[in-house]
This record gives structure tokens, C-alpha cells and sequence, in this order.
């Protein structure tokens, strides 16, 4: 485990000493030496104590110190900054420094990418760009300067309004920018080089008019549109939704291939990944839109919620990502246009949080959505902050409805607009908006782990009632495992129910003693630890329908019978939890495989699995993108988990056994849905077509089990005929994974593929991706392609984009290839991590995340995998961010 010594409490959290109210920076940009000058004004924090003041700063030369114009000699640089030891209450520090950003591989601060500027600062990257108090809670506003050579670097863009421009001496010429609002640090942005953008002007509620931009090279301005739209749709929403306006003269968004996350929401000029903006039929799939839409609204949204409202400290992180993931989610779900497109975006984000939150909540690195400690915050943007932390605040939604949760939204920006808050001032501000006592419900901020919620029925046919009983619980994880960790409190859970009679229809709901209207769906304040429920009225023993529509992130335990969930497939009349018993249908049946395969039978698919399955597959009613999601298997690490035990050969023999017994029953009907969702003409990336291209794409996966000489043939079809790279990169998945028949014509496509798109460099992503997910095929092992593919001319351990696709691909998705028993893959894991931490140690630490949870393997791997992470901590030089993840897995 990490030392005591290392670690940053909450607990421990002071005020700055000093508060800085305006910063003037003027960059002069080279890219082997960029100098820096810091114009800063600096005073003592009355609500503070202390009288040095400790500047952070990284990998930085000082070249420069005054205070109040003269050189200060009361200095001294320690490992941490520099340290001026007796400050004046009130002055001006005036710093030159030098960094070198062509030699920044780690993307955080100012670095280069592809001869063009770049800045990343969330979390801590701005001490690389100067001596600052790098932390949330200062906050100032900024004036910046940007000089640099005219020919190589015509765009200069920073936070804010263009205040000036011009030329200079030797073929220079510098910008000014001003940003009027009050930000911290991490929020600051600088981006400079050969650029062009798209750009439009609309008008906000105001009338005032707004400008535009999406920059990126000039090659790929043609692939903006998607990204243009999608902003556009963000502004309009969030001041429809939540009365909330763009409040700057402009909005820029710039596109980076280099960039160590998604995208990130620099106030008034968003620095993306070219991933979540380039997009157009040839090169982005459905997927690739709908990301695009999302995370151009997430960062948009981060405007007021983390921007004008921002962070006390970083253990608040949830505050802003929590909140803004919850309002992305909304807005992607509204752009759907339906009720069935918004259940299939919960859907697909509760997919997410069980395969990702869920183990990591159960896990070493298991923390609170608002963590207590940390060693390195870069590996404290998890799953649980983003996506449990949007299922916290979806709860506030959920208790106190969508005009309950919109007031709360007022009364919090009315109170903190240009502050830096906590976690239990948006709670409080939800409660005072509503005259709710939400107390008990901060224990989600609080406490670790996934809750478990064990229910029961009885029905009392002479008093006509029936009391479900909820027990909840939730065990110790994480750092809780420790001697002396108290017991967790009850959570305060709303537990969604409704009540089906024998024909499927909704029962009225009313409970004991509420002398208000029945409705269908009743959400349940439940905030003991056993707790019961008693409806009135119930004349039969109805169906449960147990947490609707995931109203909050818990373990539901309920003994369903194999005919009710059948029952509940067939007429539930809420979409997540028909689609929900379906999945608790197939993993029944895939756990009893499993234990088969181990024990050494065969398995066999009952009928009722195959009847439901075809069920769905007939049912036109249903929108076909909700099809493909009830059709599609859990996946393999989702199965495991299920498990006391991971055993990933038998998981993946008996999932495929699976696909093969339902593509082989099927057949017919994966045909008919094949032909019959085709979406002929041009390209359109509606979520209607998105839907018949999913489910036409689904049936093609199943057919392609068959080993099936024909299935290969239609794959090839339509592979070459593709007008969209949705259709041509599920027909090359068919080609891969389509056993022996289709590798000739699998190697011809995938050479033809590269060929085609060798100058996409996202394109390419895919290519390797692709190659990395395989299933073996007769005795070539994926290990092996990855190892000739890490040697290809395209690959590079530089670009984060690429080391995903093909490493992180094949270590978190491929886990039967990646588990070999002969921890062929393990060593490679070692090997790789080792390499990326030289060079990146944030991507190194997500990658290092892979082996965290090795105790849940069946005894053959464990050995192998902790001889890997044994490996990796004796390195020597290895970097905090490793060093954190390692040594907390090894325990």
C-alpha cells in the first residue's frame, strides 16, 4: 500500500494563505524554449493562516523574480515549487520562466502535437507552465498574451474575448485575450499553430448573438459539421432545461489527436481529443456520433457547472463531473426524440456503470464518490466520480422530481455562481429548495461500494395488501478492509416499484396509510436497514417490478423464477426493466454453462432462453435499437463478476456457445432482421438509422458463428459496398471473427481497410482495435498479432489514441485471450505499462488498472498476475501514478 505519508486528505484541507486576484501572462512560443512572464497580483487570504507562500511549479527553469518591481532576493526552490519566505500582505509578483514543450510526452502543461501548441492543465499541469497556486480554490482572472512566429503559428487562441492583435518585428505577431471570469487554474488554456475552424453565429434568449468556432487542421475541417450541430444543440438545451446561457462573446472548441482524455472544458475554448469531434460517414461510426453529441454537451455544460461553480479541492471532483455526466446523459437521451431512445440511453448508460463502476467499487481502488485520500488525483477520474457521481445526482432527481431538482439548480448557482464549493453545498441547496431534510443522503458521498437491496413479497389475500420487505447492506472495500473501519450507515435509496397483475398490466399503487392518488410506479424513500412496504388494494399475488428505470445504483436481490422473467420480458411496461429480465434470463442461463464447461459437460441452451430470444427478435412494436440491446449477451467481464471466482476461458467457451446454439435456432429469424432493417441511400446518423443499422448489424454477428460460407460471402457484399463506416466495420468484424471459412477473405479485407484509410488516423484506431478484440482462430494466438502489430509503422506508444487501441483493447477487451493460462498476457501487460510510464504516466496508470482486481481469478492465474504486478512495483523510477495503482493492488 501507499505510505501514510504520501497520501492527501480531505480532511486535512486548509484555505490558501494567499489569493491571487488578476494574472497577465505573455508567452513568447518556441517550441524547443517557450519563456513564460507571470504578471500576478498577490494578497494574504484573511480567512487564512501562514506567511510563506509556496508557488507549485514542474520541470520549470526560473529565469526572474520581482515583487513590486524589484528583484526578490527572499526565495528559495524546493522539490515541490518555490518558496518565498516573508511576502508583503498585498503585492505584485512578476516571474520569468522557461519550459520546453516539444520534449513534454506526458501532455500535461504545454506541450506539441503534430507542430502545433497545445495545453492540458486539469488536474495539476498548470505548475509546468508557471510558479502558481495550482489548486481549485484560487481563483482569478486572466489576461493572456500570445507571441509567436506568423507562418508556422497563424492562430493564437486562448480563454475568453479576443481583445487585440497585430504584428510584431521578424516576421512575429501576438494576440491578447482576456477572460472576465473568475477561474482557477486548471481551467486555463492555450492553443497556437496551423489551424482552421467552422464557425457559426447564433443568437441566445437574450438576443445577444454568440460566434462559433470548431478549430482543427485544415484537412480535416470537412469532418466538423457533427460536432458544429452538436454545440449548437447543447446551448439551446441548457437554456431551455436549465435557463442557463453561453456568456461569452465567442465559444471555440479545438481538436488535438495528442490528448490524454476525452476533452476537457477550459473556459471558452475546449480542447478536445480529435476522436469526440471528427466525424463523417467513411470514417465514424454510429457510436462515433452519438460520443461526439455527448461529450460536446459535457464539456459545453462543465461551463456553469465547473466553470462559473467550480471545485473547493479535488476531492470534490464529483461536484462538477457527477453533476455534468447526469446533464449529458439528459440532454444525449432528449436528443434521442423518443421514450423508447431515452430508455435505450439508460440502458446503455446502466451498462456501463455495472461493467466498469461496480468492480471498480468492489475493488482495491474502491473510494467514495467523494474520495478521502488520494496519491496521485489523475487516478481519481474514475467510473465512480463520473458515472456513480451522475447516479447520485440522478437520486436528487428522482426524490424530488424534475421541477424539485430544477429549483435546486437555481438556489445553487444563486448561491455559489463564481465560488469554489463542496459536494454538501449542491446537497444543501437541493434540500432548502425543496424544504427536504436530505442528511442521511450525503452517506452516498461518503461511503465506498456497491449497496445490496435483498427483497421479498408477501401477499395477504383476506386484508388485501402486499408488503414487500427491502434489507440493504454493503460490504467493506477498499482501504474499509483495514482493522477498526466502523460499519457502514444505511443508505437513503429510492427504490422505484410497480406491481403487474396476471395479464401484465400495471396495478394501481397506493401505500398504507397515503391518502394520495395511486400511480403505477411508486419510488420509495428507503433509508433503513430493513424496511416494509404495504400496498393496499391488491386482490392477486402480483409480479414485482423491482428498482424501475435503475433508479439507484444498487444490487438488486430478488428470487425470480424463470417464467416471471420471461413475464417480465414480455409485458413489463417499463423499458429497463423488461430489458433487465431479459438480461437476468441469459445470465442465469450463461452461469449455468460456466459451472458446466468446469465441470467438464457439455452445455445445452433450454428452450425457454431461445423462445424469449425470438420473441424479441419478432416483435416489431419494439424500436429496433431496443432489440438490438435485449438480443445482445452480457458480456464476458460483466459474467465474471458474477462469479466467486473468474474463470475466463470457461466464461468466453460458454458465451460462445451460446451465440452459436441462438445464430444456429435463430437462423431464420437473424436472416429476416438482416434484410429487413437495411437503410438504403445516403448515410444519415439519426438515431432512427442508427437503430436498423444496429440490429441488421447484430443479426450479421450472430450468422457469422455459423462458419458459414454464405454468411462470409454477404459480409464481403457488404464490406464492399459499404457507404458508411458503421456498416463496413461490423462486416469486417463478421470477416475476423467468422471462424475458418472467412479468413482468406477476413486477411483481403483488413489489408484492403488499411490501405484504404491509412491517411485517418482515427480510422486506423478502429483497424487495431479491431485486430486486438479478435477471438483466436486454429492455433494463431492474438497474443502473437499484437506483439507483430506493436512493430507496424503506424503503431506509436506516444500517441494515447493508438497505445488504447491496440493495448488497452487487448488487455480490458479481450479477456480470453488476455487471461491465457500461460500469462502470456500478463507478461506483455508488464512490459507495456513499464514502457508507457516512461512516457505518459496518466495513460500508464489507466492501463495498470487492468490487473486491480487479480484476488477475484480462479488460483492458476493469481500466481501469474501478481508475479506481473510484483514486476511492475520493483521498477525503480516508477512514477507515483503507477506506483499508487500497483502497490494498492498488491495490498
Amino acid at each position: 500500500m501507499p505510505s501514510p505519508d504520501t497520501a492527501v486528505r480531505r480532511t486535512d484541507y486548509t484555505p490558501p494563505a494567499y489569493l491571487i486576484d488578476t494574472v497577465d501572462l505573455a508567452f513568447d512560443l518556441d517550441p524547443g524554449n517557450t519563456t513564460v512572464t507571470n504578471r500576478m497580483r498577490v494578497r494574504r487570504n484573511p480567512q487564512a493562516a501562514g506567511a510563506a507562500l509556496l508557488l507549485h511549479g514542474q520541470e520549470l527553469e526560473l529565469l526572474g523574480i520581482e515583487i513590486d518591481g524589484a528583484p526578490c532576493h527572499d526565495h528559495r526552490l524546493t522539490p515541490d515549487g518555490l518558496l518565498i519566505e516573508h511576502p508583503p500582505q498585498d503585492f505584485e509578483l512578476r516571474l520569468v520562466t522557461r519550459c520546453h514543450p516539444q520534449e513534454n510526452t506526458s501532455l500535461m502543461g504545454l506541450y506539441v502535437s503534430n507542430g502545433n501548441f497545445f495545453t492540458q492543465c486539469e488536474a495539476e499541469g498548470f505548475r509546468k507552465i508557471t510558479y502558481f497556486l495550482d489548486r481549485p480554490d484560487v481563483m482569478a482572472t486572466y489576461t493572456v498574451t500570445l507571441r509567436a512566429d506568423r507562418q508556422r503559428y497563424p492562430i493564437l487562441l486562448a480563454n475568453g474575448n479576443l481583445a487585440e492583435q497585430g504584428e510584431l518585428p521578424d516576421g512575429r505577431h501576438y494576440a491578447v485575450w482576456h477572460d472576465p471570469f473568475k477561474k482557477p487554474s486548471y481551467l486555463f488554456a492555450v492553443v497556437a499553430g496551423q489551424l482552421v475552424c467552422r464557425e457559426e453565429r447564433i443568437r441566445i434568449g437574450s438576443g445577444e448573438e454568440k460566434l462559433l468556432q470548431v478549430w482543427v487542421e485544415p484537412r480535416d475541417l470537412p469532418k466538423t459539421a457533427h460536432a458544429m450541430a452538436s454545440l449548437i444543440h447543447a446551448i439551446r438545451w441548457d437554456e431551455q432545461r436549465f435557463g442557463l446561457a453561453l456568456d461569452l462573446e465567442r465559444f471555440m472548441i479545438v481538436a488535438v489527436s495528442d490528448f490524454n482524455m476525452g476533452a476537457m472544458e477550459n473556459k471558452g475554448l475546449n480542447v478536445f481529443n480529435t476522436k469526440y469531434v471528427l466525424a463523417d460517414a467513411q470514417t465514424a461510426t454510429d457510436v462515433d456520433y452519438g460520443n461526439i453529441e455527448a461529450v460536446v454537451g459535457h464539456e459545453y455544460f462543465h461551463n456553469w457547472t465547473g466553470n462559473r461553480v467550480t471545485c473547493r479541492d479535488w476531492f470534490q471532483l464529483s461536484l462538477k463531473e457527477g453533476l455534468t455526466v447526469f446533464r449529458d446523459q439528459e440532454f444525449s437521451a432528449d436528443m434521442m426524440g423518443t421514450e423508447s431512445g431515452r430508455a435505450v440511453k439508460r440502458i446503455e448508460d446502466v451498462r456501463v456503470l455495472r461493467q466498469a463502476q461496480f468492480p471498480e467499487d468492489a475493488g482495491p481502488m474502491a473510494h467514495p464518490v467523494r474520495p478521502d485520500s488520494y496519491v496521485e488525483i489523475n487516478n481519481f477520474y474514475t467510473v465512480t466520480v463520473y458515472e456513480k457521481g451522475a447516479e447520485v445526482v440522478r437520486m436528487y432527481q428522482t426524490l424530488l422530481g424534475r421541477d424539485g431538482f430544477r429549483r435546486g439548480m437555481d438556489l445553487y448557482f444563486a448561491r455559489h455562481d463564481g465560488q469554489a464549493v463542496t459536494c454538501d453545498d449542491f446537497r444543501q441547496a437541493m434540500a432548502d429548495a425543496n424544504g427536504r431534510d436530505l442528511t442521511q443522503f450525503s452517506r452516498w458521498y461518503s461511503q465506498a461500494g456497491t449497496p445490496r437491496v435483498k427483497v421479498t413479497g408477501h401477499h395477504d389475500a383476506a386484508a388485501r395488501t402486499y408488503t414487500l420487505t427491502l434489507r440493504q447492506e454493503c460490504p467493506k472495500v477498499g482501504v474499509e478492509m483495514l482493522p477498526g473501519t466502523p460499519d457502514k450507515l444505511p443508505f437513503h435509496i429510492p427504490f422505484a416499484v410497480g406491481l403487474l397483475d396476471t395479464s401484465g398490466h400495471d396495478l394501481p399503487l397506493r401505500l398504507q396509510g397515503d391518502d394520495g392518488a395511486a400511480a403505477t410506479t411508486l419510488v420509495l424513500d428507503f433509508t433503513e436497514a430493513e424496511q416494509r412496504f404495504t400496498f393496499v388494494d391488491i386482490d392477486e399475488p402480483p409480479l414485482p417490478s423491482l428498482l424501475r428505470n435503475f433508479s439507484a445504483p444498487v444490487i438488486v436481490e430478488h428470487e425470480y423464477t424463470v417464467d416471471e422473467l420471461a413475464f417480465l420480458m414480455a409485458h413489463d411496461s417499463d423499458p429497463f426493466n423488461r430489458w433487465e429480465a431479459g438480461q437476468r434470463l441469459a445470465t442465469r442461463q450463461l452461469l449455468a454453462h460456466v459451472e458446466a464447461i468446469r465441470r467438464g459437460e457439455l452445455p445445452s441452451v433450454d428452450t425457454f432462453v431461445i423462445d424469449a430470444f425470438r420473441q424479441v427478435l419478432r416483435d416489431d412494436t419494439l424500436d429496433p435499437a431496443y432489440r438490438e440491446l435485449a438480443l445482445t449477451l452480457p458480456g464476458e467481464s460483466y459474467l465474471g463478476e458474477q462469479m466467486d471466482e473468474i474463470d475466463p476461458a470457461a466464461i468466453h467457451a460458454a458465451r460462445q456457445y451460446m451465440r452459436q446454439r441462438l445464430a444456429t435456432a435463430l437462423h431464420t429469424e437473424w436472416l429476416a432482421a438482416y434484410h429487413n432493417h437495411q437503410t438504403p441511400g445516403d448515410y444519415r446518423p439519426d438515431a432512427a438509422s442508427a437503430g436498423q443499422r444496429g440490429l441488421k448489424n447484430l443479426a450479421l454477428s450472430y450468422l457469422s458463428e455459423l462458419n458459414d460460407t454464405h454468411v462470409t460471402q454477404t459480409a464481403q457484399v457488404q464490406y464492399e459496398h459499404a457507404n458508411n463506416m458503421t456498416d463496413r466495420l461490423a462486416a469486417l468484424n463478421a470477416l475476423v471473427n467468422g471462424g475458418q471459412s472467412a479468413q482468406e477473405a477476413a486477411s483481403a479485407a483488413l489489408a484492403e481497410f488499411y490501405s484504404r484509410f491509412e491517411q485517418e488516423p482515427l480510422a486506423i484506431d478502429k483497424w487495431f482495435a479491431l485486430q486486438a478484440m479478435q477471438r483466436a482462430t486454429g492455433a494463431q494466438r492474438v497474443i502473437d498479432t499484437i506483439r507483430t502489430l506493436l512493430q507496424h509503422p503506424a503503431f506509436t506508444l506516444k500517441n494515447p489514441n493508438r497505445a488504447r487501441a491496440l493495448i488497452f483493447s487487448f488487455c480490458a477487451g479481450n479477456p480470453a485471450q488476455f487471461h491465457a493460462a500461460d500469462g502470456s498476457g500478463y507478461a506483455f501487460w508488464a512490459d507495456q505499462v513499464l514502457a508507457l510510464d516512461a512516457l505518459n504516466p496518466q495513460v500508464a496508470a489507466r492501463l495498470a488498472r487492468v490487473l486491480d482486481r487479480w484476488r477475484k481469478y480462479t488460483p492458476a492465474l493469481r500466481g501469474a498476475m501478481l508475479d506481473a504486478l510484483n514486476r511492475v512495483a520493483a521498477h525503480q523510477g516508477l512514477s507515483k501514478d503507477v506506483r499508487e495503482i500497483v502497490d494498492k493492488a498488491i495490498g
